[in-house]
This record gives C-alpha cells, sequence and structure tokens, in this order.
C-alpha cells in the first residue's frame, strides 16, 4: 500500500464526511429562512471559491482539511442590515438554533444508516458463527465450547454471522457482564453455554478481544494455494497470483495454508523466498510481507492474499446475508445505535480510567485505517466510512464548548432558565472547551506516533 494511495483514501473520506455534517446545518438553516454567508471544506485560505444562488452563498475549498464550517448571517460577527434582521441567526428561536446545530451530527448518523441500509439490502457473504477449539483454560474452554459448535443465539436473539457474535461479545466484555450462547453442536444437539466475562480486563476490549476470551473462527484444514490476492499487497508486488500453490518458504517443504501462514508471520519485512506451482510450472519468488501489530504488542508479517476455499467448505463456512428495504433500514438505525452506544460507553470509561487512552486514535491512525479499508475494496472502504462518520456526529455531541455539543448546552440552558447564557460565561466556556480539545489532540497524535514508533 503506497503512501499516495494512503492519503488519496483519507482526502476522500475526510472530504466527504465533513461535507455530509456541514450540509446537514446549511440544509437546515436554509430550511429555517436562515441566510447562508458561506460553506467551506477546510479551513484557512481558500483554494477555490464560487458564489452559488441569490444569497450569493460562497463555497469554499480550503487550505487546511481538518474539518469545515457553515457561516451565517449573524449580529455577533458583524452588521446585519436591517431588512435582514429575520434571516441572521441570533434572531431565531432557541428550537430552531438548536435545529441547526444538531443537524450536522445527525446528517452524520443518516449517513451512517443508510450505508448500512444499503450494504444490508447488496447482500454480503459473512462468515457463520462456527467456532475452532478453543485454548484450553480460556473462557470458552470453561464455558464448555468445542471445536465445530456453531453459535444460534446470544442472550435469547438469533444471530447469523461471526461479526454479529463478535459485536455482541465486545458489548459485553465493556460491561464485564455474563453472555449466554445457544449452540449446536457438529451432531445437531442444541445446549447453553455461559461465557463469563466479568473478569475481562475493559482495557483490551479494542484489542482481538474475541481471541482473548478463545472465540476461535473454525477453520478447516486448506492446502496453500492462493485464492485472492490483495491489489497493493505484498503478494501482488511480488508478483503472486490466484491459484498459485506454494510448495516451499525459504527451502521449507510448505504442506499447508497454516503452515505459509506461519511463515509469513515469522518475516516482517524480511525477504521471504517461496517456490510456487504455477499452471504446472515451478517458480521462485521473493516476497516481502508488511509488518502488522499484533495482540502481545509484537509484530507478524503479511502479504495480503487468502487461501482458496473449495466449494464444500465455502458453504459450511459461509452465509450470504441480505434483507428487504425496510428490514434493511432498521437494521441501519440498529447498528448505527449500537455503534455510538459503545462509543459513548468507551468514552465513559476513558474518563473514569476504566479504560486507556491509548484507544483514542488520532488523524493518523485513521489515515492507515482508511487506506487499508480501501485496499480491500469498495464494501470495506464505504464500512469504514460509516464508523468514522458515527463516530463524528459522537464526537460532536460531546457537551464541550466549541463543539456542537456545546452549543446545544448553552441552548438546553437557554430553554430551563428561559434567558440566554451571559456573555462571560460563554467566553470561559470556549476556553475550557479549547482546552480540553487541545489534551484530547495531544492524546490522540502521541497514540498515533507511538503507534508508528512501534509498528
Amino acid at each position: 500500500m503506497s503512501l499516495l494511495h494512503t492519503i488519496v483514501a483519507f482526502i476522500i473520506a475526510l472530504g466527504l464526511l465533513i461535507v455530509v455534517h456541514e450540509y446537514g446545518h446549511y440544509l437546515v438553516a436554509r430550511l429555517c429562512n436562515v441566510k447562508v454567508l458561506r460553506f467551506s471544506v477546510g479551513f484557512g485560505r481558500p483554494l477555490l471559491t464560487r458564489r452559488v444562488g441569490k444569497d450569493q452563498t460562497e463555497w469554499v475549498i480550503a487550505a487546511i482539511p481538518f474539518g469545515g464550517y457553515v457561516k451565517m448571517l449573524d449580529e455577533r460577527e458583524g452588521p446585519v442590515e436591517p431588512h435582514e434582521f429575520a434571516r441572521a441567526f441570533n434572531r431565531q428561536s432557541v428550537g430552531r438554533r438548536f435545529a441547526i446545530v444538531i443537524a450536522g451530527p445527525v446528517a452524520n448518523f443518516l449517513f451512517a444508516i443508510a450505508v448500512y441500509a444499503g450494504l444490508f439490502m447488496y447482500g454480503l457473504p459473512e462468515a457463520r458463527p462456527l467456532l475452532g477449539a478453543p485454548p484450553a483454560e480460556s473462557v470458552a474452554a470453561s464455558a464448555g465450547l468445542r471445536a465445530g459448535d456453531t453459535v444460534r443465539a446470544v442472550d435469547g436473539e438469533p444471530i447469523t454471522t461471526w461479526q454479529e457474535l463478535r459485536w455482541r461479545v465486545l458489548q459485553s466484555a465493556l460491561q464485564r457482564g455474563q453472555l449466554k450462547l445457544e449452540v449446536v453442536d457438529e451432531k445437531g444437539h442444541l445446549r447453553d453455554a455461559m461465557l463469563d466475562l466479568r473478569s475481562f480486563p475493559a482495557d483490551d476490549v479494542e484489542t482481538d478481544a474475541l481471541e482473548r476470551i478463545g472465540l476461535r473462527l473454525y477453520r478447516p484444514p486448506l492446502e496453500p494455494v492462493l485464492g485472492t490476492v490483495v491489489a497493493g499487497g505484498a503478494a501482488e508486488r511480488a508478483g503472486l497470483a490466484p491459484g498459485d500453490r506454494v510448495l516451499a518458504a525459504d527451502g521449507k517443504p510448505v504442506a499447508s495454508w497454516e503452515a505459509l501462514v506461519a511463515a509469513v508471520q515469522a518475516r516482517p519485512e524480511a525477504p521471504l523466498s517461496l517456490t510456487i506451482e504455477r499452471a504446472g510450472a515451478r517458480r521462485t519468488v521473493e516476497v516481502v510481507p508488511a509488518a502488522v501489530a499484533a495482540p502481545g504488542g509484537k509484530r507478524i508479517g503479511r502479504i495480503s492474499a487468502t487461501p482458496q476455499i473449495p466449494a464444500s467448505h465455502a458453504e459450511r463456512m459461509m452465509t450470504r446475508v441480505q434483507h428487504g428495504v425496510l428490514e434493511s433500514l432498521w437494521k441501519g438505525v440498529l447498528k448505527t445505535t449500537d455503534i455510538a452506544v459503545f462509543s459513548l460507553k468507551m468514552l465513559g470509561k476513558m474518563l473514569v480510567g476504566e479504560v486507556s487512552w491509548k484507544h483514542l486514535s488520532g488523524p493518523v491512525t485513521i489515515a492507515d485505517f482508511a487506506g487499508q479499508s480501501a485496499q480491500m475494496g469498495w464494501i470495506s472502504y464505504v464500512t469504514f466510512l460509516a464508523l468514522i462518520s458515527i463516530s463524528l456526529g459522537v464526537l460532536n455531541l460531546l457537551p464541550i464548548p466549541l463543539l456542537d455539543g456545546g452549543h446545544l448546552m448553552y441552548y438546553a440552558i437557554e430553554i430551563v432558565k428561559g434567558k440566554p447564557v451571559s456573555e462571560r460565561a460563554m467566553e470561559l466556556g470556549q476556553r475550557v472547551g479549547l482546552a480540553l480539545l487541545l489534551v484530547m489532540m495531544a492524546f490522540a497524535f502521541y497514540n498515533d506516533l507511538n503507534r508508528l514508533l512501534t509498528g
């Protein structure tokens, strides 16, 4: 994955989500007959400017891409002609001002709902919740789970995919609760298993929590044959192609896909010589696995290729999830709500010290995720966009002055008191808000730097 590829994916993601957020403010302002002076994507010096409409609203792309704003007619920011008093933002009722401000985060949530609903309607092949053998003495082993078990329900709610199982386990792990699984074994016998997550460290919730618990996706024995090769990955750069059979790694015979994975993981950013068979002919290629982080702080190699899965295995391990329009919309709402609530809970755990601030990500990490998701295909990329859109919406609703949530807090106080918050109180609030945002940004940049240095 090239640096240019990552930068382009990040800029597209950031620009799109800024437009979505600010357009929410803009649209509701127009519906409330408030005059919009400028719609800016980015801050600082304008690079491109165009005036549109009877109000001659400036549509601007600015030099600093980390954000945007909608500037409205407001007597607190400049003189307003008497005939336009009714269109000034500061002259609107508190209800209208509240609606205009909350419209930005709401637009982010609606975007995520639309993405998830579209994916549910499109239909996606997903892994069934079919379990592999749990490690001895793990939480999963203590619950009596065995290789070949399929999870059918979690706390009485049916599930059909591995991702659904993963999400439910993450939520329960954050709350350190117990989770009741309904499983069916290979002989078709139903039974219940209780996962006791009360001692699970909440700080590990964003690591590979399922692996720590002992829940592993079942992986049948596979031959070392490449099924897909991700564009831009180490395998493609080395000239590997779908259908290649790997015979040896650094001269050592490779008998299974697991053996190939082990050889690749052992050589992060180090040349690995692979002997392959393609169309009956043997050849040797050199691949340099990319280094990625693994649980426990280790670095492992990855070549961005997947195994060729026989049809018989695919039928057992995969399912296609597809829903109708209304059901997809409802599932989109539920998924967006679940992620937003989970994000708020994580922030709450950070504030009380139960979850480390190391989970706070900055622009470098987000850019890296943007590049990786784009590399994996459009479905991964739009899913990433939906997730970041939800995070942006949640962040902006926090009651921190300078953010949308801070303004909403002022308006809520105004509704209760019957009069606006004083200028002095707002000025002090802005200073506190700026300090809080700077602290959050410092943590985020520190975490980004730490991830870069440690891989």
